[in-house]
């Protein structure tokens, strides 16, 4: 099976060093497309990220991440616009798919929830004209509920969906299995995502049970309760065709060699992310 739908977010194998380092060991496995973060680019030097990704003919899934608009005075929500401005120039240089957006939840000594995602919608259409000068198109990722005090105040996909709609073009969603899997509404809300073609990345992982970290303690691909071959064509069915990005925070998997990482996602991805994947090996 090609692995030209297999995309790694470099906050799986953050173990293999730098820019240039996680590149090689995603190029020992085949792997050709890739997700970068913001620390690694920045330390690489945009020039020398976008030489690496061009000489070696990449493929850039999404560059991470953009958002946390939401601040407790001006200053603080000018800083974030800024910053924004600044990741979409990288992402443009990079000539990446789209910006992850990471919206922010509430500031500093904060209870006002509603206040948050209105700084996040306000921040959004303020960065939406230069992100569609530059060709870049904004990914919103809804994150699980946890996260919705300190990393994203967008939780549901109908909610990211409907604030995509408001903002429009340029705009659609980064659906991430972590976050969404257990939403009653899913279905639904996929097929409209891809109706509208707004589903602009797909990332993946599992749901470990139980979860003893809900940042750092995300599952290898099959090692979970997420039926990632029937997600995955839930999500194919939505017309979206482009990579699965695996994006793994776990303590345990970064404290292990990233070839034998690579080579565990690699045989996961043949195995238990593909449409009846599961079935085909229970037959």
């Amino acid at each position: 099976m090609s692995l030209e739908n297999l995309s790694i977010n470099f906050a799986t194998v953050r173990q293999a060093g730098t820019f240039a380092e996680i590149v090689d060991a995603c190029l020992r496995h085949g792997i050709t497309a890739i997700s970068p973060w913001r620390e690694h680019v920045n330390a690489a030097g945009i020039e020398e990220a976008a030489r690496i990704v061009a000489a070696n003919g990449l493929r850039v899934t999404g560059h991470c991440r953009g958002g946390f608009f939401p601040a407790s005075d001006e200053a603080g929500r000018r800083a974030a616009i800024d910053d924004n401005r600044r990741a979409i120039d990288e992402a443009a240089a990079l000539g990446a798919s789209c910006l992850v957006m990471v919206v922010g939840g509430l500031p500093n000594g904060s209870r006002d929830l509603p206040g948050a995602r209105q700084m996040v919608e306000d921040g959004l259409a303020e960065i939406l004209p230069y992100a569609r000068q530059r060709n870049v198109k904004l990914a919103l990722e809804p994150l699980h509920p946890f996260y919705a005090a300190e990393r994203a105040c967008l939780n549901m996909l109908g909610q990211s969906l409907d604030l995509c709609d408001r903002l429009g073009e340029g705009t659609g969603v980064a659906i991430d299995v972590y976050h969404v899997w257990w939403d009653p509404d899913l279905e639904k809300q996929v097929a409209r995502a891809g109706r509208n073609g707004q589903i602009l990345a797909h990332h993946i992982c599992d749901w470990l049970v139980p979860t003893t970290d809900p940042l750092n303690d995300r599952g290898m691909m099959g090692d979970g309760i997420v039926d990632l071959g029937r997600f995955r064509a839930m999500i194919e069915q939505a017309g979206f065709a482009g990579p699965q990005e695996v994006e793994i925070f776990s303590h345990r998997w970064q404290a292990r060699p990233v070839d034998e990482v690579l080579a565990t996602i690699v045989e996961r991805y043949r195995t238990v992310c593909q449409p009846g994947a599961v079935a085909a090996a229970a037959a």
